[in-house]
């Protein structure tokens, strides 16, 4: 979800996300090229799914901002590939870090962030979207072998929120930077 925009293709289309680090998300975007061919990855798992917002960009960074210090950072752990039924979307699974993100996503869902989503809130790691139902079971499969294959870490820590912009060619400008404070259950 990341590159350089000139600002005149920015839509009305905003959400709140965390990146994977390496090497999980080379591992990740790889994987989600060779089943999307055209996408333009950045792996990460979205707190605040795209929504347009109720005020200004700046007023919802200000909203992010006030309520950030609630929260530290979040061991998230990627379990199995799975399909959403009726969207036939690809993705793996949160494992661990599943309720903090939720209660994150409560938090932040207010304000000039707030928003009734067509689905509820589920935190996840999209591998392939926009497919067919015979598709996404083919590329499920597909997935499944190549995570099983991956011998990387599949835990990280979610240490940095980033407010993000839609652009005119779905790709997606990072508008701003939130750190989380340490935890201290997160493993080093």
């Amino acid at each position: 979800m990341h590159c350089a925009t000139s600002g005149q293709d920015l839509l009305d289309s905003f959400a709140l996300v965390t990146y994977l680090p390496d090497p999980l998300c080379t591992f990740l975007d790889n994987l989600r090229r060779e089943l999307a061919p055209g996408c333009v990855p950045h792996a990460h798992v979205t707190i605040l799914p795209p929504r347009p917002l109720a005020g200004t960009p700046q007023e919802a960074i200000d909203a992010v901002r006030s309520r950030i210090s609630d929260f530290s950072a979040v061991e998230i752990k990627a379990g199995d590939v799975l399909v959403f039924a009726g969207s036939d979307v690809v993705y793996l699974n949160i494992t661990e870090g599943r309720h903090e993100l939720l209660q994150m996503h409560r938090a932040l869902n207010v304000g000039p962030l707030q928003y009734e989503a067509p689905y509820p809130y589920h935190p996840h790691i999209t591998l392939a979207q926009d497919l067919t139902p015979q598709q996404s079971i083919e590329l499920a499969a597909v997935a499944r072998r190549r995570w099983a294959e991956y011998s990387g870490p599949r835990v990280f820590s979610a240490e940095l929120l980033v407010f993000v912009q839609n652009t005119a060619r779905n790709r997606w400008a990072d508008l701003a930077h939130f750190h989380l404070s340490p935890a201290p259950s997160i493993r080093r």
